[in-house]
C-alpha cells in the first residue's frame, strides 16, 4: 500500500494491519504489480465502510495481490468490484460492521440473498468475497459456518453448436482468413521482387515495393504534417500508388487487421478446442527440429498455458502435424506465414513478447507486457477477446459466443477429452450438461451422476460446526457425540460400533475447536500416509476420510487451520497415532 508520493511493502500475512500512514484516504491504496511488472491502484479510501473495515479489507487484498494468486488485473478488478458491492451493501445496514470480527452471520446471510446467485455474476459475487474473508482470522466462527453451506452453481446455459452452426462457423472463419492471408501472401511476394530490383526505378509497381519496404519496417507510411502537427493522411506519393488512403489500400496489404485476427482466433479454438485466453497468448510455435527437411512433413510444438482460479497454472504441449491442406498443422503454417511481418516488428521493439496471433490496428499504442492484459506495441495487439470474436460473428449473421461455445463444442463433441482442464472439470462443467451428449448418452450420464453424488455424501463433511463442547455430549477420539445410540452407522439403540474416522461423517458429531488441533494432526498425518503408501491403497483407505478434513479444513480457513496444527499437543497426536495404528476402532 502507499502513502501520499511514497509506497509502503506490502504485508506479508493476510492478517497483519498496515502501518498508518495518515489519516486521507490515499493512504489505503494497493498496488497491484504483475509478474511482467504492469501496476494498477486501488484505493480502498472508496469502499463505503469504517475505516478500521476499509483498512482490513486492504490487507486481505494486498494479501492477494502480493501473493501471485491474481496473475492479471482482470482477477484484481473483479474482487475490488465485488468488494465495493459488499461495502455499499453493508453501508445500508442500520448498524454495520466497523470492522471484520463485527460481521455477523445474519449480515452475511443477508447480502447472500441480496445477490442473484442464479447468474454467473452473482455466485462470483458471494464466492469470491467470501473466500478473501475467510483468509482473516478475525472473521468469526458463525459467519465462518454460513459461508460453508453449500451454494448451488448457476446452470450453464451455453450449448454447443448443433453440426451444421459448427460447419457454418468454421467456414466463414476459413474464408475470413484465407482471404486476408492471399491478400498478405501477394503483397510479400511484391515486397520480395522490389527487394530483388525486379521493377524499374520509379514505376508504379517500384514505389508500390517502396511503400511496402517502408511499411514492413515500421508498421506504417510516412504522413504529412496536420496543422496542429500531428500526423495526417499518408503522402501522396504512396497515396496514388497504392490506389488510396485506407486501411484496405495501404497496411492491410501486409498484416491482419483485428477482425480478421478475431477469424483466425474463431479458427484455431474450433481446430484444437482451445481456451479463449490460451489462443490469445498462444506462444509461437517452433517447428520441431529436423521435421519437414526429408518428407515436407513440419511437426509443430504448441506451448500452451492456462491460469487457473487458487490452483496455479496448466501447461501443456502438443504436436502438431502439417502433412497437408487438410491437416491441422497448415493452419499453423497459415497463421505463421500471416503474422511474419507484424512478428518480425514486435521482436524488433519489445523482444520479450511472444505471441502467434498479431494484429495492427488504427493507432500505436503503448507496450504493456502484462500476461492477461491488453498488450500493444506500437500499433500492433494481440490475440482476440470474446466481444471482438463476438463482433465478426454477428457481422456474419452467426449465432454469438463463438469463442466459448466453439471450444465446448470441439473438448465435448469432437475431442471427447479435457483441454487444459482436470478430468473432473470436463465432466462436471462441459459434458454432463450438455444436451447433444445427454441425448447420446441417457443412461451412462445417469450412472455418472450417481456415482459424483454417492461420492460427494462419502467426501463432504457432515459433523456440525460448534462453538464449544457441550456438557451431555460423549467425547470420542475425534469428535464429540450428540447421539452415540442412533447413529447412521449401526443399529439404532445397539451403540454406535463405527471406526472414529467416521465421526466427520455424521450428522450426530460436533466439531469444537478443542477438536481442531487433533483433526489437523490427524489431516497432516493422512498426507503423510499418502507419501509412503501407493495410490491404490491409499485411496481404498484413507482418501474419504481425508476429504472430509479437507472440507473442513475449507470452511475454518488457512489461518485457523494453521493455528490448530500448531496447538496440537502430546496427547493429540498419541491419541491420533494410536487411532491410525489401529489400538482402538470406536
Amino acid at each position: 500500500m502507499s502513502g501520499r508520493g511514497r509506497k509502503a511493502s506490502l504485508p506479508t500475512t493476510p492478517f497483519r494491519r498496515p502501518e498508518v500512514l495518515g489519516d486521507g484516504p490515499s493512504d489505503l491504496i494497493v498496488v497491484h504489480t504483475t509478474k511482467q511488472g504492469a501496476s494498477k491502484a486501488y484505493d480502498f479510501g472508496q469502499v463505503p465502510v469504517a475505516s478500521a473495515m476499509q483498512r482490513s479489507l486492504a490487507v486481505l487484498f494486498a494479501a492477494k495481490c502480493a501473493g501471485g494468486s491474481w496473475t492479471s488485473w482482470k482477477s484484481s478488478q473483479a474482487i475490488w468490484r465485488y468488494l465495493k458491492t459488499l461495502g455499499e451493501f453493508l453501508s445500508t445496514l442500520d448498524n454495520p460492521p466497523a470492522d471484520v470480527p463485527d460481521l455477523t452471520a445474519g449480515m452475511w446471510s443477508a447480502f447472500r440473498l441480496s445477490r442473484d446467485i442464479k447468474t454467473e455474476i452473482g455466485y462470483n459475487q458471494i464466492m469470491a468475497t467470501q473466500l478473501l474473508l475467510r483468509a482473516d482470522s478475525r472473521l468469526p466462527l458463525e459467519v465462518r459456518e454460513v459461508m460453508a453451506r453449500r451454494l448451488p452453481e448457476p446452470k450453464k446455459k451455453e450449448r454447443a453448436f448443433k453440426p451444421d452452426e459448427f460447419r457454418a462457423i468454421k467456414t466463414a472463419a476459413r474464408r475470413t482468413f484465407r482471404s486476408a492471408l492471399l491478400r498478405i501472401r501477394e503483397n510479400i511476394e511484391h515486397l520480395n521482387a522490389w527487394r530483388n530490383g525486379d521493377f524499374a526505378p520509379d514505376s508504379r509497381e517500384w514505389v508500390i515495393g517502396e511503400a511496402l519496404d517502408i511499411l514492413a519496417r515500421t508498421g506504417d507510411l510516412p504522413r504529412r504534417r496536420g496543422p496542429d502537427g500531428g500526423d495526417r493522411e499518408v503522402i501522396s506519393r504512396y497515396a496514388t500508388a497504392l490506389g488510396g488512403l485506407g486501411a484496405e489500400h495501404t497496411w492491410q496489404r501486409l498484416f491482419l487487421s483485428q477482425v480478421e485476427a478475431a477469424g483466425l482466433g474463431v479458427l484455431l479454438v474450433m481446430e484444437f478446442g482451445f481456451n479463449a485466453t490460451t489462443m490469445s497468448e498462444l506462444r509461437v510455435p517452433r517447428a520441431v527440429p529436423d521435421s519437414g527437411e526429408r518428407s515436407g512433413v513440419r511437426v509443430y510444438r504448441l506451448e500452451l498455458e492456462k491460469r487457473r482460479r487458487h490452483t496455479g497454472n496448466h501447461y501443456e504441449s502438443r504436436n502438431i502435424t502439417d502433412h497437408g491442406a487438410d491437416s491441422p498443422g497448415r493452419l499453423i503454417s497459415d497463421a505463421l506465414e500471416a503474422t511474419a511481418l507484424a512478428r518480425a516488428y514486435v521482436a524488433e521493439h519489445a523482444p520479450d513478447v511472444d505471441r502467434l496471433l498479431v494484429w495492427r490496428g488504427r493507432r500505436n499504442g503503448r507496450v504493456t507486457n502484462s500476461v492477461g492484459e491488453l498488450i500493444r506495441v506500437g500499433p500492433f495487439g494481440f490475440g482476440t477477446e470474446p466481444l471482438t470474436a463476438g463482433r465478426w460473428a454477428k457481422a456474419q449473421g452467426l449465432p454469438g459466443k463463438v469463442l466459448r461455445r466453439g471450444r465446448k463444442t470441439v473438448n465435448v463433441l469432437h475431442r471427447r477429452e479435457p483441454g487444459q482442464n482436470t478430468q473432473d472439470t470436463h465432466d462436471r462443467v462441459y459434458t454432463l450438461p450438455e444436451p447433444q451428449v445427454q441425448q447420446g448418452a441417457v443412461e451412462i450420464i445417469a450412472q455418472g451422476v450417481n456415482d459424483a453424488v454417492a461420492a460427494a455424501r462419502r467426501t463432504v463433511l457432515r459433523a456440525q460446526l460448534a462453538d464449544a463442547p457441550r456438557a451431555d455430549d460423549q467425547e470420542t477420539a475425534t469428535a464429540s457425540c450428540s447421539d452415540f445410540e442412533h447413529g447412521p452407522f449401526t443399529a439404532s439403540g445397539s451403540g454406535c460400533g463405527a471406526s472414529f474416522l467416521l465421526c466427520t461423517a455424521c450428522p450426530n458429531a460436533r466439531v469444537a475447536p478443542p477438536h481442531h488441533p487433533r483433526l489437523a494432526h490427524l489431516h497432516a498425518a493422512l498426507e503423510n500416509l499418502r507419501s509412503v503408501l501407493d495410490p491404490a491403497t491409499w485411496n481404498a483407505d484413507w482418501h474419504d476420510a481425508h476429504a472430509r478434513l479437507e472440507d473442513l479444513r475449507q470452511r475454518l480457513g488457512t489461518e485457523v487451520w494453521k493455528q490448530a496444527l500448531h496447538n496440537a499437543s502430546a496427547l493429540d497426536r498419541q491419541i491420533i497415532d494410536d487411532l491410525l495404528n489401529g489400538y482402538f476402532d470406536s
